[in-house]
């Protein structure tokens, strides 16, 4: 019989490429959303759907006990920008363990449990010498969201009988996804806005690629589990780098870059935010994406992830964008 997995968080843009990755490897693929997600990505006929409400620990230990145990989970929920930031550690700490205890009540705890979680776990990186971050380091998490995730895997950790693994991508990119989009739009309309003035180095993970590590990760669990691991592609890029690249993809030939003071960002963070608030809905700017996007350092140490499952990107950042911005086109997002 096929292996089950269930991908909590599956309606949204990684999860959607998480389920697509399980079905292409013939597990019996379960999505669990919430009653109001979007199902515009998960139309193949093999998924099997749980509506879950998050909130509700008690209807959770219900829906997991109708089923039994999965052999596998992928939780991939969590929120990057949020009205209050108080809903950062309600949901990115909060869902994780109300979803493990509502597994543990069930009697249902699966073979492995992967937690999706982020590189901003780290914290600062090293602004000097640009020592690419590794797992051996002690992480130091600077913003909300930051925190939000490190108190999820510092809670995971602790749980004995969890088989845990947990994944810190750096920057998400790919087909569906929206804040990168934002950049093409701005370098297909003629502009480039960069962060500061010193020497910024950026690593990027392929969403396919970063699905295709989740699932190897979990069919090398007998090395993984009890380990976390950074995935991104080895190679790191300047944002002049990046904007060469979408250029060329765009068919743009010239492309003003607009260099951004830090002060003036943290103005327009701040005002954005207030603006969100009022408007009843998260600001994709805001303070605590401000000291993401100051950060200077984001190179990534990859090698235990390939010494132990196997990984190794098919898409480079030039392959990537090419794929995105193909999608972007056909999609008439542009």
């Amino acid at each position: 019989m096929a292996k089950s997995i269930l991908i909590i968080g599956a309606g949204g843009f990684i999860g959607s490429y998480l389920v697509e990755e399980a079905l292409r490897r013939g597990y019996e693929t379960w999505a669990a959303v919430r009653a109001t997600t979007s199902r515009r990505y998960l139309t193949d006929e093999r998924i099997r759907f749980l509506e879950l409400d998050f909130n509700d620990e008690e209807a959770m230990r219900e829906a997991f006990s109708r089923h039994g145990a999965w052999d596998y989970v992928v939780h991939n929920l969590g929120a990057t920008k949020c009205l209050n930031y108080s809903d950062f550690d309600r949901i990115n700490y909060g869902y994780l363990r109300a979803v493990v205890e509502a597994l543990r009540a069930a009697e249902a705890m699966p073979q492995a449990f992967v937690m999706m979680s982020s590189l901003s776990a780290m914290g600062l990186g090293d602004e000097k010498g640009y020592t690419p971050f590794t797992t051996a380091m002690t992480p130091a998490p600077n913003t909300r969201y930051g925190l939000s995730k490190m108190k999820a895997e510092q809670w995971l950790r602790a749980q004995a009988d969890v088989p845990a693994i947990i994944l810190r991508p750096t920057g998400v990119y790919g087909p569906r996804e929206r804040d990168y989009f934002l950049m093409f739009k701005s370098i297909k309309a003629g502009f480039d806005f960069t962060v500061g003035f010193r020497r910024q180095l950026l690593t990027f993970i392929y969403v396919a690629d970063l699905a295709t590590a989740a699932l190897q990760a979990i069919e090398a669990s007998a090395t993984t589990i009890g380990r976390t691991y950074i995935i991104a592609h080895p190679t790191a890029y300047t944002q002049a780098q990046f904007r060469a690249i979408a250029m060329r993809e765009l068919g743009k030939r010239v492309v003003l870059p607009v260099k951004c003071p830090l002060w003036i960002l943290y103005a327009v963070s701040v005002i954005a935010e207030a603006i969100g608030r009022l408007r009843g809905k998260p600001s994709t700017l805001n303070r605590d994406k401000y000291i993401i996007m100051k950060q200077r350092n984001w190179t990534a140490d990859v090698e235990p992830a390939r010494r132990d499952f196997n990984f190794n990107p098919r898409f480079d950042l030039p392959e990537g964008v090419k794929e995105a911005i193909k999608w972007y086109r056909e999609n008439k997002w542009f």
